[in-house]
């Protein structure tokens, strides 16, 4: 037997034997669950199967309860009706001593990663062996720097939690979950945030830990390609049931749901067509038009960190009335791109201008003027959570002088274009998510801006949300006439919205081109992040450790 496949004995409870894989004992089984928060039933008859040694993906709408069945799952809260069987016990009937023995055969890997600020990544690895056992700080230290040379990340283990990227505490967090050999994992959005390329590597990741460590997961996410790539069978939650589970081939074959069709609409889209590329050098979808300025032009714009060169030579046209998005891996420097724009950095080399005015010719006056003609849609919403919607939407009218009869109408208008006029009265805590970035969005467009600027408008949507929010930027573009600037790493998102999608990678623009035409770029730098987790992206991954190579050998 490899050994990979060999069970290995956990840690925390040694003396427990590990469960068996037997098709007809799931490892974890939820019987008719229902549970409720106050009068209104989240879960409502839930019946769901986890097999042992397999990954089991669950899919559905935000809110629809899926973090609260991990929950279920590791016995941290138990249900209203029906029952949770875990390594075949009822959780109702375990006391609390039995509960905790169970939970240590179980680990969580959660979204926001939740490591220890003060302790190095070696220590926060090491946490769960060093609490919970008395193994010799020598032997954890083994196990530990074992773990984090397979993640890559051995030379971080003395590195504090801040120091790391978003990818880096992932990885660290992983580490952390398996290394007292856990039967089960359950991950909470292991990819939410991350960019397509990171997803991919986080994904292989998540193979190779499942396979080495013989572990049975859970993987609750929004990601469909994801899903695809990771999971051996699928359950679908909607309206407080599971509607649907299996096989890929039979949740997604000709008898699925609506639900799954509005899920996975797009996955495919972005599959390697078979027409061979032009080979043409990437150029900018709009050139330069003498009649007419664009709403913002980047030309050979550098900034530098310290010793860190974050733009180098960033040139991009946003043209007048369309919807250009920018897309890149995490650190490429989009937010600068952003902050460059409406003055909050200025460039070290290079001009940026806004409205056909460079922004370097600017003081702070002119600067607060130029800003009053940009909106910002943030990825949180940030609405002010003492007001009311409607006092979110009106609160830059009030801050501008406008007299309240004039602000109360506007609001109004506003407010029923934008299908906001029901919930006018209610706090952002009474409201879904996507009513507040509605909102979000009202608030920027009550001024009327030439330009609105989106940062990460769909991260951490479940894809029914998120093609709600694309319909919102669609919309906002032909209602109030504006030009649109959208920072993303949602590639679905992007192939259907934008007219413009331009590329950065390491601080410079590769590509800028409408989305077939994207497409069709040979660069391998913008089909590994765009085919990101397929053959085509591997390939591309090769091309580019083939070029390094070469370049290499060359300098040497």
């Amino acid at each position: 037997m490899p050994d990979q496949q060999i069970p290995r004995k956990n840690l925390l409870c040694p003396d427990v034997p590990r469960w068996e894989a037997d098709p007809s004992r799931p490892v974890i089984r939820l019987v008719d669950v229902v549970k409720r928060y106050g009068d209104r039933p989240v879960l409502n008859g839930v019946n769901l199967e986890i097999h042992t040694g397999l990954t089991t993906v669950v899919n559905g709408a935000s809110g629809s309860g899926k973090s609260l069945l991990l929950k279920l799952m590791n016995g941290l809260t138990l249900p209203d009706e029906g029952d949770v069987f875990i390594f075949g016990e009822n959780t109702r009937d375990l006391t609390n001593a039995k509960l905790l023995e169970m939970r240590k055969r179980i680990t969580m890997l959660f979204q926001s990663y939740a490591l220890l600020d003060s302790m190095t990544v070696e220590q926060n690895v090491a946490f769960p062996l060093s609490e919970n056992t008395s193994l010799p700080w020598r032997d954890i230290l083994d196990r530990v720097h074992e773990l984090l040379a397979m993640l890559g990340l051995a030379d971080a283990s003395q590195k504090l939690p801040s120091q790391l990227s978003g990818g880096m505490k992932k990885r660290v967090s992983l580490a952390r979950a398996v290394i007292s050999n856990p039967e089960i994992v359950l991950f909470d959005e292991p990819t939410t945030g991350l960019d397509p390329i990171m997803v991919a590597f986080v994904d292989d990741m998540l193979k190779e830990t499942r396979e080495r460590f013989n572990i049975t997961s859970v993987i609750i996410s929004h990601d469909m390609s994801s899903t695809l790539n990771l999971s051996d069978r699928l359950a679908i939650l909607e309206d407080g049931r599971i509607t649907a589970q299996g096989t890929l081939r039979e949740v997604l074959g000709p008898k699925r749901t609506p639900l799954v069709d509005i899920f996975y609409a797009d996955v495919g889209r972005l599959e390697v067509e078979e027409a061979a590329g032009t080979g043409r050098p990437p150029q900018l979808l709009w050139p330069r038009d003498p009649n007419e300025e664009p709403v913002v032009e980047l030309t050979g714009v550098h900034k530098n960190f310290g010793t860190q060169h974050v733009l180098r030579g960033v040139d991009l046209l946003v043209p007048r009335g369309k919807i250009t998005t920018i897309i890149g891996g995490s650190g490429s420097g989009k937010s600068v791109i952003m902050k460059h724009i409406i003055g909050l950095m200025r460039a070290d080399a290079g001009e940026v201008s806004v409205f056909g005015v460079p922004v370097s010719s600017l003081n702070d006056r002119e600067l607060r003027q130029m800003r009053t003609t940009i909106g910002m849609v943030f990825q949180g919403a940030a609405l002010l959570d003492g007001m009311t919607i409607a006092q979110n939407v009106s609160f830059p009218l009030f801050e501008r002088g406008v007299d309240r009869k004039s602000a109360r109408e506007q609001t109004e208008e506003v407010m029923e274009k934008l299908h906001l006029t029901e919930i006018a009265h209610r706090i952002p805590s009474e409201v879904s998510a996507g009513q507040r970035k509605r909102a979000g969005l009202a608030r920027a467009i009550i001024t009327k801006p030439r330009l609105i600027i989106y940062d990460e408008p769909t991260t951490g949507q479940d894809p029914v949300l998120s093609r709600t929010l694309d319909d919102m930027i669609v919309e906002a573009q032909s209602l109030f006439g504006v030009t649109s600037l959208i920072v993303s790493h949602d590639m679905p998102s992007a192939f259907r919205i934008a007219d413009q999608i331009a590329m950065l990678h390491e601080g410079v623009i590769v590509a800028a081109e409408s989305p077939d035409g994207l497409r069709e770029v040979d660069d391998p730098r913008v089909r590994r992040f765009i085919y990101a987790g397929s053959d085509e992206g591997r390939a591309a991954e090769r091309q580019l450790e083939a070029n390094a190579a070469a370049g290499t050998q060359a300098s040497a």
